[in-house]
């Protein structure tokens, strides 16, 4: 029903990933595997219901709290998690780092903690470091049955009183471990204990694969905390902006929505987002199951290669997301000199694990949302660089 193979060219379109690869890459003539968007057309229904919008003609102020968006919300929640929600407890923001951002300010003051999964979304840094706050790093730790979280130091972190949030990504990015409900219901509590708040980014919450399940915040909070997520992860939206998440206490809630229309005047949101919002929520599930079965045949695509090619890699796909997180340390492979051998030998941008803190030497991310042609290309390039040095 759905067409994922075919290739649209993205060249021209102001696109980050592929026109201005160069900014990052310092070449403009790569074949890029980089920034976590996808190079797939999105679901047909939400383009029909962009273009119906686009056809009323008018494009004035809008308000992102109405029922239609609130219920589309609320059906995705249940639905997808069997989570109920409370649609009071619904805020939107132009973006999750946005609310990430405006959460860290009122939870805690210039110097505090802010502690961390660490390696770690690179954005989850800078939102951090440029509000004034001290990343807390703890590192997770990799065993035969995939990424654990290391609870002991995560307590050890949680108990120093300048340490006022856990910032949580779920499904963690870029190791794509899904937390299991316990792991979760464990964090809940020590933050409790602690009276640390929590805030909860679950932008890629609908890309979990094979067994696991995602587990919403919300199904677990105690004491403060916020949820955060958006569909433009998983139905390739993010140019539309556009986010929402749940805040769980009233004064935190009020606070956050008074600095979004006050403060920052930008409480009116794209319309074009809402509209593709509630259009995917409630018609686009079938697309997303298809999606989600190209994406998994991709992720084993890369395993079979890659294990093919160095068998003491034996590289598992992970498992939630449609980022390889490559752990190339047992090649013995000089980081930098795998960047310079992919950028100038074989024009590929593949993002280096570095760029996600200390705890990423030795690996790469690459984006397998694609289709299988260009990721063909990709994973071979990457074999091919490799063997250049070894």
């Amino acid at each position: 029903m759905f067409d994922f193979s075919t290739v649209v060219d993205r060249h021209g379109t102001w696109c980050t990933q592929w026109d201005y690869v160069a900014d990052r890459f310092g070449a403009a003539d790569l074949l890029p595997f980089t920034i976590s968007d996808m190079d797939f057309a999105t679901a047909p229904c939400i383009t029909e219901a962009l273009h119906q919008r686009i056809n009323h003609g008018v494009f004035g102020y809008s308000r992102w709290k109405n029922d239609e968006f609130l219920a589309a919300v609320a059906h995705w929640f249940q639905q997808r998690f069997n989570s109920r929600i409370d649609p009071e407890s619904i805020v939107y923001g132009p973006s999750v780092i946005y609310m990430v951002s405006e959460l860290i300010r009122i939870w805690s003051d210039a110097g505090d903690g802010v502690v961390v999964h660490t390696p770690a979304y690179d954005a989850f840094y800078n939102a951090i470091n440029g509000n004034q706050r001290t990343v807390v790093p703890v590192a997770m730790e990799k065993d035969t049955a995939g990424w654990q979280g290391n609870m002991a130091a995560l307590e050890a972190a949680l108990a120093r009183p300048e340490n006022k949030i856990l910032l949580l990504c779920s499904p963690q990015n870029p190791t794509g471990k899904v937390w299991t409900r316990e792991e979760l219901h464990n964090m809940a509590e020590l933050c409790a204990r602690y009276d640390v708040a929590v805030i909860s980014d679950e932008i890629h919450m609908d890309m979990v694969w094979g067994e696991h399940r995602h587990t919403p915040w919300n199904e677990v909070a105690l004491g403060k905390w916020a949820l955060l997520t958006s569909g433009s992860k998983s139905f390739n939206i993010p140019a539309l902006t556009g986010a929402y998440g749940l805040i769980g206490d009233d004064d935190s809630r009020n606070a956050y929505l008074s600095a979004l229309k006050g403060r920052d005047g930008l409480s009116s949101p794209s319309v074009l987002a809402l509209t593709a919002h509630i259009a995917a929520y409630e018609q686009g599930a079938p697309w997303l199951d298809a999606l989600r079965r190209y994406l998994e045949e991709n992720l084993r695509y890369v395993a079979r290669e890659l294990n093919s090619a160095f068998p003491n890699l034996n590289w598992q796909p992970p498992q939630a997301t449609y980022l390889a997180w490559i752990d190339l340390s047992p090649l013995g492979i000089d980081d930098k000199a795998l960047q310079k051998v992919l950028i100038e030998q074989q024009k590929v941008a593949i993002m280096p694990g570095y760029t996600y803190g200390e705890e990423g030497n030795g690996f790469v991310r690459l984006n397998a949302g694609c289709p299988r042609s260009k990721l063909e290309q990709g994973v071979q390039r990457l074999i091919a660089g490799i063997n250049a040095l070894r």
